[in-house]
């Protein structure tokens, strides 16, 4: 699996490397990010920046993560979505559901102040 997971000190960064996210890459993403959660991590940014392409079983895996976290009262937070990634994300009305920014930078800062929000 293609995808570098940085432990910080209050959250997960998790980056897939593929070009597509689909039906052949999202099922083990889905298990990649199950046992990140079973670790215990229950604050996650997921980095796509290199996906030029997602379908459905892509956004599921999108979904599994950001369960995983809210079930464990965590933050997730999902960046990187160039634009055919993020009108599949509108039209599919899940920016109304996901915590989603523009750069990585403004991820870790949603996430930071979500945590702060929290404590």
């Amino acid at each position: 699996m293609e995808v570098t997971i940085d432990k910080k000190e209050n959250f997960t960064h998790v980056e897939v490397l593929f070009e597509k996210l689909d039906t052949h890459i999202a099922p083990s993403l889905k298990s990649e990010l199950v046992i990140i959660a079973g670790k215990g991590e229950k604050n996650m940014i997921l980095d796509i920046s290199s996906c030029q392409y997602c379908d459905s079983s892509g956004l599921s895996a999108i979904l599994v993560a950001n369960r995983l976290c809210k079930n464990a009262d965590g933050v997730f937070v999902l960046t990187g979505l160039n634009p055919a990634v993020e009108r599949l994300v509108k039209i599919s009305q899940l920016d109304t559901v996901l915590n989603i920014a523009k750069t990585p930078e403004e991820a870790e800062v949603i996430m930071l102040k979500s945590i702060s929000d929290k404590a």
